[in-house]
């Protein structure tokens, strides 16, 4: 299940603008076609514009969506008279007719998903290192204190992705939805089981990388982190000091000089 953020200046249900969407099972939040609404605008797998009926409306929104910096996936909706205006400017990765069958839509969103999930990950960096532990993303391969550690498939994507974010907590839906791909149809408990099985490939002194977050989920903690986490309790821990006590040796006694 993809988070789809759709912009539209129509009211009314997502199903109106893309009768499609009110049979899939994607979660859709629905904006205005306003700059105001992009402020505060959630986060998104994809961004949908209604370019059905104001085209040029539709147009001032991409350029304002490329102003900011837009990091998601944006696929227009149009009618078939709106296909003679588009153009690579507008910034859209995709287009889909209203008239599109719900599969076309379904499909049309993976890749568009997928694509950019690859573009991403083509930044990041190639090797991710931490403490002791070394995550090789293009060899596949994780090494604690120069040792490979044997890990499946879906455990090395899952180590690799908490890494790249560290301090970043994630639920398990969402790491779901990151590494078995939103069309996986399994329970979160399979987050669960595949976690217990990373901290005890890890071992005892470096399980404490992937930590839990009690009712969220999990992030990965390196262990700079963890060390000034720690020293941040401990400090607020420490009592005071009270710096207005006078030393014994420069205490007066009765009749001194």
């Amino acid at each position: 299940m993809a988070e789809l953020l759709l912009l539209t200046p129509a009211t009314g249900a997502s199903a109106q603008v893309l009768p499609a969407l009110g049979l899939l099972a994607h979660r859709v939040r629905v904006l205005p076609m306003e700059p105001s609404a992009l402020v505060d605008a959630p986060d998104s797998d994809v961004i949908l514009l209604d370019a059905r009926t104001d085209l040029a409306g539709a147009r001032t929104t991409c350029r304002v969506l490329q102003a900011t910096g837009l990091t998601v996936p944006l696929v227009l909706i149009l009618t078939e008279g709106g296909l003679t205006v588009v153009t690579a400017e507008w910034g859209a990765v995709d287009l889909l007719l209203t008239t599109a069958s719900p599969a076309e839509v379904e499909a049309r969103l993976r890749l568009a998903i997928e694509r950019a999930r690859g573009l991403s990950e083509a930044d990041a960096p190639q090797e991710i290192s931490s403490g002791d532990l070394v995550i090789d993303a293009t060899g596949y391969t994780v090494r604690v204190r120069g040792v490979p550690i044997d890990l499946t498939y879906k455990e090395f994507e899952l180590l690799k992705y908490l890494g790249q974010h560290p301090g970043r907590v994630f639920t398990r839906a969402q790491l779901l939805q990151e590494v078995w791909g939103y069309d996986y149809y399994g329970g979160t408990r399979t987050v669960d089981v595949h976690v217990r099985r990373l901290r005890a490939k890890l071992g005892p002194e470096h399980e404490q990388l992937i930590g839990t977050v009690r009712n969220v989920g999990y992030r990965f903690d390196p262990p700079a982190s963890r060390r000034t986490a720690s020293a941040a309790r401990m400090d607020e821990a420490a009592p005071e000091s009270d710096t207005t006590t006078e030393s014994p040796l420069h205490e007066s006694t009765p009749g001194g000089h």
